[in-house]
């Protein structure tokens, strides 16, 4: 009679549930980006209410508003996640974060680019952008003093929430978070800007208001466009990077290496998907002599790579005469160096 494994014993293919560290960091991350949309809602209502005639608090406040997308795109994808594979689906939905990557990114991008080009437009046209007064409890003020007051009040929130997150977006190795957290961590600039540009306004200097917006919409551009290709490079089957996409992900060597010293191989190479949170490996290992693994070994070495890093969610080995260069990125391959 054939041995049939039990349900509960046989190989799972596109797990969900991610470790408890994990989890408990991508709860803290959920509460973060929610306190993080409260605290944009009222800086933006702030914002807006001192808007004035200034072009540089009117970029303000377009990126006040542009950064509700990381948070939205990254709670939205942290439910969609969830979700187990299915016969349409079967690596399941770990990538809707790289989903949720290109949408904020391109919206970066394209509203840069816009505030990018009104701004020198109004500085090449030379308009010159006026402040007045506000009567506040039978008091008349100058309204660039509010407006200072607002972004001055504003600017230390969002670099405290972004260190805070930089930390969950490498244990969770999420790059949407990551991405979120580098804009707040660069909003303290955005504040300097706009407070500059309404003093300048005060001094009778008319261009450092469009200076200030340059300088604003310049941030938001860099903003989009990095993480613009960043995200569509992960789309597009990229060798696995660190959450930050500034070097390979060592999990390829530590993996290679692994399987490299098996008694029953004499050489072996991986190459990683990175499907949003999660990895999907595919090793290749040339088997010593010639000698065929069994599939003791085989489903051995697997659960020994699994077990290796949480992020492999899926694995496959593969036995074969000799490395498909052609296939494997590698030095000699023509791959990525």
């Amino acid at each position: 009679m054939t041995n049939v494994k039990s349900s509960s014993d046989a190989i799972r293919f596109g797990h969900t549930k991610l470790p408890a560290e994990q989890q408990k960091a991508l709860r803290q991350a959920i509460r973060i980006e929610w306190i993080t949309m409260g605290f944009l809602a009222v800086t933006a209502t702030l914002v807006f209410l001192v808007l004035g005639n200034s072009q540089a608090m009117k970029a303000a406040w377009i990126e006040d508003l542009l950064s509700f997308l990381p948070p939205v795109s990254f709670l939205v994808a942290a439910r969609i996640i969830r979700k187990p594979p299915s016969e349409d689906h079967p690596y399941g939905y770990h990538r809707s974060t790289g989903v949720a990557h290109v949408v904020a990114a391109v919206a970066l991008t394209v509203m840069g680019g816009y505030l990018l080009v009104e701004s020198a437009l109004g500085l090449l046209k030379a308009e010159h952008p006026t402040i007045g007064g506000i009567s506040l409890f039978g008091t008349t003020i100058w309204l660039g003093w509010l407006m200072m007051g607002v972004m001055i009040l504003t600017a230390a929130p969002p670099v405290v929430l972004g260190r805070m997150k930089m930390k969950l977006a490498e244990q969770l190795h999420d790059k949407v978070l990551y991405a979120d957290a580098d804009m707040n961590k660069a909003d303290w600039m955005t504040a300097v800007a706009a407070v500059a540009g309404v003093a300048g306004i005060g001094f009778g200097l008319w261009w450092a208001d469009y200076t200030a917006a340059l300088i604003i919409s310049t941030s938001i551009l860099r903003d989009g466009i990095r993480n613009t290709k960043g995200a569509v490079s992960a789309l597009m089957d990229k060798r696995a990077m660190t959450y930050d996409d500034r070097e390979p992900h060592p999990l390829g060597e530590k993996l290679d290496d692994y399987l490299r010293n098996l008694d029953w191989t004499v050489d072996a190479k991986s190459r990683i998907r990175d499907e949003g949170h999660v990895f999907h490996v595919e090793s290749f290992v040339v088997p010593a002599g010639s000698s065929v693994p069994t599939l003791a070994q085989l489903e051995a070495a697997r659960d020994a790579c699994v077990a290796m890093d949480w992020k492999v969610q899926d694995m496959v080995i593969v036995p074969v005469a000799e490395l498909p260069s052609e296939f494997v990125p590698g030095p000699t391959s023509g791959g990525e160096r």
